[in-house]
């Protein structure tokens, strides 16, 4: 445990430099982690997974590449930028 003391000041020092907006997103986070489960085991999330997974198999909806993805994230990006100015 006395490994983990200095971690553990370190983020207390940055958590005390965060607005309460940014200390409620950071502690949104950290439920986050605590919280996880197997989600592999939840009926209800896997058959909706299943079914999208089949409805991108069959063609019925189109998916996207990580590349193709990133790719309209940036030309968003540069179009909001140009509106700005």
């Amino acid at each position: 445990m006395s490994a983990a003391k200095p971690l553990v000041n370190e983020i207390t020092q940055y958590l005390e430099q965060l607005n309460p907006q940014q200390q409620k997103a950071v502690l949104g986070v950290v439920k986050s982690f605590v919280q996880e489960e197997d989600w592999w085991k939840d009926k209800k999330y896997m058959a909706e997974m299943d079914k999208r997974f089949t409805e991108m198999e069959s063609g019925k909806v189109k998916g996207f590449t990580l590349d193709e993805a990133e790719n309209k994230v940036r030309h968003s990006y540069k179009n909001m930028k140009r509106k700005k100015q």
